[in-house]
């Protein structure tokens, strides 16, 4: 049986977990459009804005918000343009894509959303006081929309990655704070960006026909301890 072949926009998709999931779609056989910054930069209002308006009307099955921001700062640190932009990329943006992307999947009664979260929307450390307000916010997003979007068989879901390989992580995870984490991840390891992209691909896939409204962790059981 062949799979009818499907267009994906993806935020995010330059690095880590995101690039992951273009090239696990892109061989798979998707057809994955995923904007560089200089197209869509969300954390600007008229960038998102011209994207949006050109691609009104654009036929997207499946959405994929990976792009974030995650900048570690105590309260009294914050600064008003860490919040708006952290709120921008990680909570607005993803929204605004969701509302242009599922007019056409509303049309053919067929659709995918993937949220890409945090363990940090379901726990919370210091110093990500803002973070986990966005993550918390995709994870209310994905539930309400789900909700919303199921009699089109449009299915949403979030995934909330642990502690993963990717270049973020290197940059606010320094080797002693590693030591640390490590025995208290089940699996004694952080997770490979595949790892991420390979759970992704199947919420996006013909097989996933049930499962929405779900905020999958995927952290090698580090929430469970």
């Amino acid at each position: 049986m062949t799979m009818k072949k499907r267009k994906v926009l993806l935020t995010g998709g330059s690095r880590g977990i995101g690039e992951a999931i273009k090239n696990e779609l892109a061989g798979a056989g998707y057809e994955v459009v995923a904007p560089e910054r200089a197209e869509l930069d969300l954390a600007d209002d008229k960038s998102l804005a011209r994207f949006l308006e050109k691609n009104q009307g654009a036929s997207f099955d499946i959405l994929i918000n990976v792009a974030g921001i995650n900048n570690i700062s105590p309260l009294e640190a914050i600064k008003d343009n860490d919040i708006d932009e952290m709120m921008a990329v990680n909570l607005v943006g993803p929204l605004k894509l969701a509302r242009m992307a599922s007019a056409g999947m509303k049309q053919k009664k067929w659709g995918r959303i993937v949220n890409i979260s945090s363990i940090f929307g379901v726990v919370s450390k210091e110093k990500r006081t803002v973070y986990s307000a966005t993550k918390f916010g995709i994870n209310g997003i994905t539930k309400a929309l789900a909700v919303e979007l199921g009699p089109y068989n449009i299915l949403v879901n979030s995934v909330c990655p642990g502690y993963t390989e990717t270049e973020l992580t290197r940059k606010n995870v320094g080797e002693e704070d590693r030591k640390i984490i490590l025995p208290n991840i089940p699996l004694r390891r952080f997770a490979q960006p595949d790892e991420i992209a390979k759970v992704v691909r199947f919420l996006v896939s013909e097989d996933n026909t049930y499962l929405t409204g779900q905020i999958i962790i995927a952290d090698g059981g580090f929430t469970s301890c």
